[in-house]
């Protein structure tokens, strides 16, 4: 089994910021890409940011200039940076992690999620 375990959401003023973190954990080998997804009440969940272990990134374009992912492979975490944030940001935010374990058993596994509040 592989672990995420996320941490840093809470309330936040509209233009604040916040600093998400996700550590995987378990019998890792590789990762292959780490993100953020986010699903707000009453809406599917929907991709925020993905980092590759190459270092391709991905951003949704509603937080393009706003939010920045990276990652720590040495830590196996990855983190979201999110400036400027507006009310419409807020939502439970999932990391999400792929790759494989040992014995090249390829893992798709999600943290619990932590909830982000913007107040307006």
């Amino acid at each position: 089994q592989v672990q995420l375990v996320e941490s840093g959401g809470g309330l936040v003023q509209a233009g604040g910021s916040l600093r998400l973190s996700c550590a995987a954990s378990g019998s890792i080998f590789s990762i292959n890409a780490m993100g953020w997804y986010r699903q707000a009440p009453g809406k599917q969940r929907e991709l925020v940011a993905t980092s590759t272990s190459g270092g391709s990134t991905n951003y949704a374009d509603s937080v393009k200039g706003r939010f920045t992912i990276s990652r720590d492979n040495a830590k196996n975490t990855v983190y979201l940076q999110m400036n400027s944030l507006k009310p419409e940001d807020t939502a439970v935010y999932y990391c999400n992690a792929e790759g494989f374990r040992w014995l090249s058993v390829p893992f798709h596994s999600w943290g619990q999620g932590t909830q982000v509040t913007v107040s307006s």
